[in-house]
């Protein structure tokens, strides 16, 4: 084995533990920013359910392997092409989860793929399918996950407020004409308004057990939608130099999947709470809410080829279920977040059009 298919090996490694500490907590930072359960233990269900998306991606999401392979850059690629595109997705993806800013590997590989292609072979990029395969979906993402969102928050709250505020007429006894609803001082007692935000106090005997079980589904759908739809970006562009060594498509994706799991579980706290509690402070009914958006939109574009960005989506999602009041959101928080989002592509290609030359 040659020094640069080790050197590949190795960033392959780096770049699915990187992805695991910035995107696993994406799923999961719902739950313990909405007091379910502690961000450790939602680190590890997000682990969990991100590898078994991980071991269904080569079977349910070819679309994305063949775009990733073929679909960008389509010269034959070679072992330093490999190793410059995986440097500039790395060396971001890493620096970013080092500031606590959830960005987008998807993002990353498509800006490294460019700059390193430019050099490789500046007239095989694909660019006419880049806007209808790349730009749409990563760029409408943000604002579909946010619509549909608040859709659903907006659905949920008017349903939750009809609920007790029948129950609390119903309650209300007769009154007199001289006397009231039961007292005597004269005058008519109205039944007290429940506000949405008095619905969603856990109650252990009625739909709360409901809305965390459902939390916790969607959560996990979350991270197994994010193996699916990342883990075949990494073995595609591991695979450039790994199976011509004589490594299996399959052996590489079990080195995305535990590298992943290890990236998630030694450094997932420091993203999962900038997004459990910097965007909005959630409470229970939101975080299920971004969740069945995330994991939706995300499951869909894995199964047609659409490499949506699970930061993008996520973030859409949170930002939405907040409803229509804008004020809880962190405008500070989001700035910093987009600054990532567009400086993501432009970085990872110009560290790997540095590195292809020196690699060459």
């Amino acid at each position: 084995m040659s020094f640069t298919v080790v050197l590949v090996l190795i960033l392959v490694a780096a770049l699915a533990a990187a992805n695991g500490s910035n995107d696993v907590p994406k799923g999961v930072a719902t739950l313990a920013g909405a007091g379910v359960t502690k961000y450790r233990t939602a680190i590890i269900w997000g682990t969990v359910t991100t590898l078994m998306g991980c071991f269904c991606s080569l079977a349910l999401a070819d679309k994305m392997t063949k775009l990733f392979s073929k679909g960008i850059v389509t010269a034959e690629p070679t072992e330093a092409f490999a190793v410059a595109v995986l440097a500039g997705a790395v060396s971001w993806v890493a620096l970013a989860t080092l500031l606590r800013l959830p960005v987008s590997t998807t993002h990353a590989l498509i800006g490294a793929l460019l700059g390193a292609g430019l050099l490789l072979a500046s007239d095989s990029i694909a660019w006419t399918a880049i806007p209808q395969k790349l730009i749409i979906p990563l760029l409408t993402s943000v604002g579909v996950a946010y619509g549909i969102s608040l859709l659903l928050a907006l659905i949920f709250s008017r349903t939750r407020r009809r609920v007790p505020e029948r129950n609390a007429a119903a309650t209300v006894q007769p009154s007199s004409p001289a006397t009231g609803a039961a007292g005597e001082s004269g005058a008519v007692l109205a039944p007290e308004r429940v506000t949405a935000e008095q619905t969603d106090v856990p109650n252990p005997s009625g739909g709360n057990r409901v809305l965390t079980a459902a939390h916790w589904l969607t959560s996990g759908a979350t991270g197994f939608a994010r193996g699916l739809n990342d883990t075949p970006k990494i073995v595609a562009i591991g695979a450039f130099a790994l199976v011509p060594a004589g490594m299996t498509t399959w052996q590489i994706m079990l080195l995305v999947a535990g590298a992943m799991a290890l990236g998630s579980i030694t450094g997932g706290m420091r993203i999962a709470q900038r997004l459990g509690e910097g965007v909005i402070k959630m409470n229970h009914k939101e975080g299920f809410l971004a969740n069945l958006t995330t994991a939706t939109l995300v499951g869909l574009g894995a199964g047609y080829g659409l490499p949506m960005s699970t930061t993008h989506t996520s973030t859409g999602a949170i930002a939405g279920s907040a409803g229509p009041n804008l004020s809880r959101l962190s405008g500070k928080t989001l700035r910093h977040f987009l600054i990532a989002w567009l400086v993501t592509p432009p970085v990872a290609a110009a560290v790997a059009a540095a590195v292809f030359p020196v690699v060459r």
